[in-house]
């Protein structure tokens, strides 16, 4: 099993940014970011293939995240702008294991999460 390591969560303004990070032990077939809000079941946020040639976002952060991703350090980096207060969330970073479908937006598994708290 892959092990991750997330970073960058934090607090910003509403309309701000802030830039995640998960490093992991080794490959896969795809990697990407989950998120719960408080009370809220966990979401799909955005994933993108081991090679980083495709890349799949949930309509709602389409436009406004980024993800991508630095294989010569093994780092995937999910960029958020124009933050919302709700999406104010614990933010996984999540891994598909090879054999998994592409458009499947349920991982096999997924790191400890950082807080990301958007203010309005």
């Amino acid at each position: 099993q892959v092990q991750l390591v997330e970073s960058g969560g934090g607090l910003v303004q509403a309309g701000g940014s802030l830039r995640l990070s998960c490093a992991a032990s080794g490959r896969s077939y795809a990697m990407g970011w989950l998120r719960q809000a408080p009370g809220k079941e966990r979401e799909f946020v955005a994933k993108i293939l081991w090679s980083g040639s495709n890349t799949y976002y949930a309509d709602s952060v389409k436009g406004r995240f980024t993800i991508s991703r630095d294989n010569a350090k093994n780092t995937m980096y999910l960029q958020m702008n124009s933050l919302k207060p709700e999406e104010t969330a614990v933010y996984y970073c999540a891994v598909w294991t090879y054999g998994s479908q592409w458009l499947t937006t349920i991982p096999d598994y997924w790191g400890q999460g950082t807080q990301v708290t958007v203010s309005s």
